[in-house]
């Protein structure tokens, strides 16, 4: 697959200009992209560059980002959960990355409406506030009544926002074949699968479908747990760019003062959410993907309200089990257990010195435990064990890197919430409690009937492939074929070793020969000189002969190579 250069010259001009213009010029001009697209030198713009040439890259990259709009605010939000992969400092940065902007005017989001639900918005809505609420770059949220006197909130995409995207993910797609193939970055990284991953991820948040389908997941999911919730979906006013969801009428956790005159107990609402967060992660494998305090609300009876469900992580059992050993190795400090849990990832690309990696995590481990409980940040430190384990190429999965970041953000706000507050405190029973539920009988029957299911499906098919291969047989139309890896390799060893083998049993036998010639000649000296002259003479032609065979056997040998 080659970029795609003339069908997207004028975005991809956009890109390389935004990019240079903020003091990436060098790094461009390194891949080798102006000439391999064909783009001039002249799209740079120098005197911007200039502007932000005291700027961190952090701060270049986020403004960058801002800069092109909606796929690449987002990519930047995926970025900052690759601490393996960035530095701190360009993680913190775009962390920061600000996703909104100008709303749209009510005459441009009406068609929208209409045109999804073939109506009259005022057949749909009894009321429609045209001001937003909010409104961000895929996005903007307005307040509505059903014509059951219900009041709701109406997320509607933007106009031609998918169109945008689309192209843009192309482009990427594009550029990060370029650098899997062109480059020496492409040899460390898979760009193309993280880009494929991003694809994804971007591709469900556009459809809004999907986010109403993970809110009616989160009710399911809290239905046992106490104060915690989500807005309700009304499905008949749902579509793929419209969803319909229920009013909260609340204060949202970034409006500290606002909670502070409501008598809202911040220090319960702080447990709460991290009590929230570990269930999510470590109980139900389904957890909010971007928990920050403008995305959660919080109402007079203290209930904890999940917004904007778009982003969610998700854990097969397995991955649980994996990231429940690492976070019981974090609390009782066995750097062993943390280890086997990573490498049950299965996905050690070499192999690797435990003992040196097993020291690594004890100098963190020992580090971050020293200072006092409260202060232990359980996101920073997983941060940290991720991009250890990625400098000795254990390749974590996305989720894993979405999950730490889930954990940081909430740890930020719960620091805010109550800052004498230990999450690690709070992690601990969940963990220890989940722990146990594995080692349960109801766990093991689940896992036993799985398995029976599994072996019932194989158990199914095997007549019919038992079948198969004795009629293979029967037509002489079966071949067995054996690969031992790297056979070349062991073959060549094999060839050496009998090449010496050899070489030392001819040398050992011409060497007896000469030996017994000389001991004959010695013994029989006082015969004659008639016997003593032909011991000679066969003594003679006795190293000739082993010369020649020494000789030959040597050019056959260093002739092929395998000596």
């Amino acid at each position: 697959m080659t970029i795609n250069r003339y069908e997207h010259l004028k975005r991809y001009q956009e890109i390389i200009a935004v990019f240079a213009g903020h003091g990436f010029s060098a790094f461009i001009d390194q891949l080798g992209l102006l000439r391999y697209l064909k783009i001039k030198k002249r799209i740079i713009r120098t005197e911007t560059e200039n502007k932000y040439a005291k700027l961190s890259i952090g701060e270049r990259l986020r403004l960058a980002l801002e800069e092109l709009g909606p796929t690449f605010i987002k990519l930047g939000q995926v970025i900052s959960t690759r601490p393996d992969l960035f530095s701190k400092e360009i993680i913190n940065e775009l962390e920061k990355l600000q996703d909104a902007v100008q709303p749209l005017s009510f005459t441009d989001i009406r068609p929208v409406i209409e045109n999804e639900f073939d109506d009259k918005l005022e057949n749909i809505y009894s009321e429609f506030t045209e001001k937003p609420l909010a409104a961000a770059s895929i996005a903007q949220v307005h307040l509505a009544r059903l014509n059951s006197g219900k009041q709701v909130v109406v997320k509607v995409q933007r106009p031609g926002i998918e169109r945008l995207i689309d192209l843009d993910l192309k482009i990427l797609k594009d550029l990060a074949n370029f650098i899997d193939n062109h480059t020496q970055y492409g040899k460390l990284y898979d760009f193309s699968k993280m880009v494929k991953e991003f694809e994804n991820t971007l591709k469900n948040e556009l459809d809004f479908r999907v986010e109403g389908e993970n809110a009616e997941t989160f009710q399911i999911n809290f239905s046992s747990d106490k104060d915690i919730s989500v807005p309700s979906i009304s499905w008949i006013h749902t579509t793929r760019r419209v969803l319909t969801m229920d009013y909260i009428d609340g204060i949202r956790l970034s409006d500290f003062d606002a909670l502070e005159k409501a008598g809202i107990d911040r220090k319960l609402i702080a447990k709460k959410l991290a009590a929230s967060i570990f269930n999510q992660i470590l109980r139900d494998g389904f957890f909010h993907g971007d928990p920050h305090p403008g995305n959660i609300m919080v109402l007079p009876d203290n209930t904890i309200v999940f917004l904007d469900l778009g982003m969610v992580g998700k854990l097969s059992e397995e991955r649980k089990l994996q990231f429940l050993r690492i976070l019981i190795g974090i609390a009782s400090k066995n750097s062993k257990l943390i280890i086997e849990a990573l490498m049950e990832l299965n996905a050690l690309s070499t192999r690797i010195n435990t003992n040196k990696l097993e020291k690594e995590f004890d100098a963190i481990r020992n580090n971050y435990f020293a200072h006092e409980l409260n202060k232990i940040k359980i996101g920073e430190l997983l941060n940290e064990i991720f991009r250890i384990a990625f400098s000795y190429k254990i390749m974590l999965p996305p989720e894993f890197t979405m999950l730490a970041k889930s954990l940081i953000t909430m740890e930020g706000l719960v620091e805010r919430l109550d800052p004498q507050l230990s999450v690690l405190e709070i992690a601990e029973p969940i963990a220890k409690k989940l722990a146990f539920a594995a080692l349960s009988p109801e766990y093991f029957a689940k896992v036993l009937f799985k398995g029976i299911t599994d072996y019932s499906s194989l158990i199914k098919k095997l007549p019919d492939f038992i079948l198969s291969l004795i009629k293979k047989i029967e037509d002489e139309d079966f071949t067995l074929y054996f690969k031992i890896q790297d056979i070349e390799k062991i073959m060549r060893k094999i060839d050496r070793i009998s090449h010496r083998i050899s070489f030392s049993i001819i040398l050992l036998a011409v060497s007896i020969i000469i030996a017994g010639i000389i001991i004959g000649s010695g013994m029989s000296a006082h015969t004659g000189a008639e016997v003593y002259q032909l011991n000679i003479v066969l003594l003679k032609i006795g190293l000739v002969v082993a010369g020649i065979i020494t000789i030959s056997l040597i050019i056959s040998v260093f002739r092929s190579g395998n000596f």
